[in-house]
């Protein structure tokens, strides 16, 4: 396998002045959603600043994101009623993923807006690699009607080019990071991982080409896997195969995004799902699959191929993603080789240095918030 060495140290970025922020997210995906929503929270609460983030269902941040909490960052129910509206609106109102906030805050923004500055208002975009990410980045919307009538929201949209706005990356990650592989074997042991195997970890939903995958990693004689299931629809998805009992799976338990992350760096290829898992795979620096969300008009198939082609994918892992996206035939998965998976961490790990030269969200966030304050 290849070097196993992890990220950069960062350079420290320069200091912001402390700002309360107010955070919106409904959850349409209860890990991808909340899982970025969260460590956005996380690490602007991490760097100073005050957040509020208020959710419609906060149940996966009881294992997501146990408490305590960093000082600072406080998780509200979605304030329906009036009374629920804080009595001082924070001087930046995000919108994840284009979710609407309440008539009741939309007003309070509009009173506040009456009687002093406006706060900030940022409707944080979905991730791609499309190219329209970076013509829309930054743009301003004119709010045309309603009670914040004449007001401006703004689109931030992350992405992998340094004409978007990036991804999230804690300041930590990489000290964390180092002080993981220190003692990498000894997590691997906890796990049952023995010496010499290719320890697969996989989150995925249910992809047709599920049993193909698992008839090449019951091969002992090829990569001789491990496969870590993570909790929820992958392991019934896993459990719901006969073929899969003799692999003996290792069913994992929900864990805390600081222990999802570990992970993926004790793994030696990573299957992941939705948003939140990819970026974590990519600076994990590990062979890795990204399952997208799917869309009914097949829109997700875009967007999959424009992140292969800003990953300079070899065409293995090209096959690969679309065999188990279903763009192929499941018959049409790649055979998994040890040679095929250098192949993926070199490609993997160069996408890593080029998202490290890039200034990461939080920074862009709080840059674009000073700016337009």
């Amino acid at each position: 396998m290849p070097d196993l060495s992890p990220m950069p140290l960062p350079a420290p970025g320069a200091p912001h002045p402390s700002l309360c922020w107010d955070i919106f997210c409904q959850v349409i995906d209860n890990f991808g959603d909340v899982g970025v929503c969260w460590r956005t929270a996380a690490e602007l609460a991490a760097r100073g600043q005050q957040v509020r983030l208020w959710m419609d269902d906060a149940s996966a941040l009881q294992w997501m994101a146990p408490r305590p909490w960093s000082p600072g960052l406080s998780v509200h129910a979605w304030p329906m009623q009036p009374e629920s509206v804080p009595a001082s609106i924070g001087d930046v109102v995000i919108e994840a993923f284009g979710c609407e906030i309440p008539e009741t805050f939309v007003s309070a923004i509009a009173d506040k807006a009456s009687k002093s500055k406006p706060p900030v208002w940022i409707n944080l975009e979905y991730l791609s690699a499309e190219d329209y990410v970076e013509r829309c980045h930054r743009l301003p919307s004119r709010i045309m009607s309603g009670p914040a009538s004449g007001l401006t929201r703004w689109f931030f949209y992350p992405g992998f080019t340094s004409a978007t706005g990036s991804l999230v990356r804690e300041q930590n990650l990489a000290q964390r990071q180092q002080a993981f592989m220190a003692q990498r074997d000894s997590w691997r042991r906890a796990e049952g991982i023995q010496p010499g195997e290719c320890a697969v970890s996989l989150f995925c939903y249910e992809p047709a080409a599920l049993p193909q995958l698992l008839a090449q990693l019951s091969d002992k004689q090829a990569l001789n896997a491990r496969l870590l299931v993570t909790p929820g629809r992958a392991t019934a998805a896993v459990q719901a195969l006969p073929q899969a009992q003799q692999m003996q799976p290792v069913y994992l338990h929900a864990r805390p995004q600081a222990r999802f992350d570990e992970m993926l760096w004790g793994c030696d290829l990573n299957l992941v799902r939705g948003e939140d898992s990819l970026v974590r795979a990519l600076w994990a620096g590990q062979p890795m699959v990204w399952q997208i969300y799917p869309q009914h008009d097949n829109a997700h198939h875009d967007k999959l191929n424009a992140f292969l082609d800003w990953l300079q994918a070899p065409d293995s892992l090209r096959h690969f993603h679309h065999a188990w996206n279903g763009m192929t035939a499941p018959q049409t998965l790649p055979l998994l080789t040890r040679e095929m998976l250098d192949e993926w961490a070199r490609c993997i790990r160069a996408g890593r240095a080029r998202l490290m030269e890039q200034t990461e969200l939080i920074a862009q966030l709080q840059a674009f918030v000073a700016e337009k304050s």
